[in-house]
């Protein structure tokens, strides 16, 4: 029998309802920014624990449903093996075909809270050509601390892409990975972090197409790409 939220403790259900109202908003971010057609592209959020014996549970789109449809009440919830769990929703109710990958991030990836998938045009276009984002602009010094990188190619099905997702990340810096021939993935502290990531990752794959079309861009110097990160993490905005 799978899982029943209502036999979860009360702040977990809270927790989780919480979660629902974020993921559903946040999702209206990715049109808004034009990184998505149709269906595609989903957010999810990692609930926070709210006791020991709590399982780990993430918010994820559910597969197919319009963006003018999506509500906090059809978001679907599921364990850290991928598998939904009797949320309220109907059963007929399938979590996103990426369900898999993003549950193997959260399950191997501690540290990452939310995690993004889009098809937006520029970084899927680097992706198609397995090329990384090299870092040229200040604004990726700031925010990724590097290049984007590329993962390997993974089809959807099972964690594969989970899979080249991690192992590409845990060695970068970077909260994006260009996965090859499929687009971008972006990881955050929460999901607003990671749906500020993937937008980052969007107006960088543009600025640096652009520039390369006049000529060659002139690369940024290691240590002070260092300086900028370092400064953007912990010294930029407010505290």
């Amino acid at each position: 029998m799978p899982l029943t939220l209502t036999e979860l403790p009360q702040p977990t259900q809270d927790a989780v309802a919480a979660a629902r109202e974020r993921v559903a908003a946040l999702h209206a971010e990715l049109p808004r920014n034009e990184l998505v057609v149709w269906t595609a592209g989903n957010v999810s959020e990692r609930v926070a624990a709210t006791g020991p014996d709590v399982p780990g549970l993430f918010v994820i789109k559910p597969s197919g449903v319009s963006y003018d449809e999506l509500a906090p009440e059809n978001m679907v919830v599921c364990t850290l093996d991928g598998a939904k769990i009797d949320d309220g929703t109907p059963e007929t109710l399938v979590p996103s075909s990426d369900t898999a990958a993003h549950a193997y991030v959260y399950e191997h990836m501690d540290e990452v809270g939310g995690v993004v998938h889009t098809h937006s045009t520029y970084a899927t276009a680097w992706a198609a050509r397995g090329q990384e984002i090299p870092c040229v602009l200040t604004m990726m010094g700031d925010e990724f601390g590097g290049p984007i990188p590329v993962g390997p190619f993974a089809v959807i099905g099972d964690d594969s892409i989970g899979r080249g997702i991690v192992e590409t990340l845990r060695g970068s810096r970077s909260r994006a990975v260009l996965m090859q021939n499929h687009g971008p993935f972006t990881i955050g502290k929460d999901a607003r972090d990671a749906v500020k990531a993937a937008v980052m990752c969007e107006e960088v794959a543009r600025t640096v197409h652009i520039s390369m079309q006049l000529g060659d861009p002139l690369p940024i110097e290691p240590a002070i790409i260092d300086a900028l990160y370092d400064r953007y993490q912990n010294v930029y905005g407010q505290r």
